[in-house]
């Protein structure tokens, strides 16, 4: 299916069926080479270019922000600010006191999503954010491949109200710094929270939520998939690729020089048992429609009908380009039946 463009919530915006995400930029991949993939991805198509303050990823002090100065300065160069639409994130709760100027840790609040906001407005060199999204919520949910455990659910006295921080995101679209809001890691009740809110208080309603979405983790369509019909928000789809174990190059505990799993030893969401199980299933379904298996995963994720936009990312030019090149992949009747046919067999192992 080629690159096409599906509208943001009920924003008024388009954006491209697939976006460029930029986490690993400031870390393994220099300034000069995030700006040659946002030259590739804007020739390509892509409009929508995803970023939080919380990146490079791995996160650290030494790296934070580093990925938005590498966008503004693009931005800067190119003078391509109306070509595109630009989204960034507010970090939830977490112990990452070097986020703030004043060394406390992070929370929703006015003052930690201002200041947040300003920083990525200076890194980004741009007035106003398109869509600005809450990274993690302030409430205890399972985050990141963490497990729906007991000790993690429920509610925490110190946590920031979903009334509080829309209020003051509210007041940031009211003051231009921001155009639209978004969430991501986030639940059905979470959502469906922010969208009574929206309604019933006159507070900006979410477009999107971003969360991940792959062939080793589906539980999106659980709950959440239903939002898109029937309140026109819908997915922005992180790590199609299961953090690249989806194009088999992590088979049978291979660890390539320079791939993230191998440099930073982050793998753990991915290697839960089934997992690998899972892979090799998908890719010998590849092998038998001779496809390339990232590709493959790629436009499964792209052809979801509640999907807004695939989020990619690449450290190198010919990932960059073997991703894009997904477009052309048309996920067939015949291989739909061979990746439900799995997926019912191992369903999301890695969620």
């Amino acid at each position: 299916m080629p690159l096409d463009y599906r509208p943001l919530g009920r924003t008024g915006l388009s954006v491209s069926s697939i976006s460029l995400g930029t986490m690993t930029w400031g870390e393994q991949n220099t300034e000069a080479e995030g700006h040659a993939q946002l030259d590739r991805a804007l020739d390509f198509g892509i409009n929508l270019i995803d970023t939080a303050e919380n990146y490079a990823i791995p996160p650290r002090a030494e790296t934070q922000g580093a990925t938005e100065r590498i966008i503004g300065t693009w931005l800067k160069a190119r003078g391509t600010r109306d070509k595109i639409v630009l989204a960034s994130k507010v970090s939830g709760p977490s112990d990452r006191t070097y986020l703030r100027k004043d060394g406390a840790p992070p929370r929703l609040d006015r003052k930690n999503i201002v200041e947040a906001v300003e920083g990525s407005l200076a890194r980004l060199q741009t007035d106003y954010l398109d869509l600005y999204q809450i990274h993690w919520p302030s409430r205890q949910v399972p985050l990141f491949g963490g497990g729906s455990h007991a000790p993690v659910l429920g509610t925490d006295p110190d946590e920031v109200s979903i009334e509080e921080t829309l209020g003051v995101l509210g007041d940031l679209v009211k003051a231009g710094k921001i155009r639209h809001i978004g969430l991501s890691n986030e639940t059905a009740w979470g959502l469906s929270r922010f969208l009574h809110l929206a309604e019933t208080q006159g507070l900006p309603r979410v477009a999107s939520v971003q969360n991940a979405y792959n062939l080793l983790n589906r539980t999106y369509e659980e709950g959440l998939s239903e939002f898109h019909p029937r309140e026109d928000v819908g997915l922005l789809a992180y790590s199609p690729l299961a953090q690249g174990f989806l194009s088999g190059k992590y088979r049978n505990g291979a660890r390539p020089e320079g791939a993230r799993v191998t440099l930073f030893n982050r793998a753990d969401r991915y290697t839960k048992p089934g997992a690998a199980e899972a892979v090799e299933d998908y890719l010998e379904i590849a092998r038998d429609f001779g496809l390339d298996p990232a590709q493959l995963a790629i436009a499964f994720v792209t052809s979801r009908p509640f999907v807004t936009s695939n989020i990619i990312g690449a450290t190198k030019p010919d990932q960059l380009e073997a991703d894009l090149q997904s477009v052309d992949l048309r996920i067939t009747p015949e291989i739909e039946a061979r990746l439900n046919a799995v997926f019912q067999l191992r369903g999301s192992p890695a969620p």
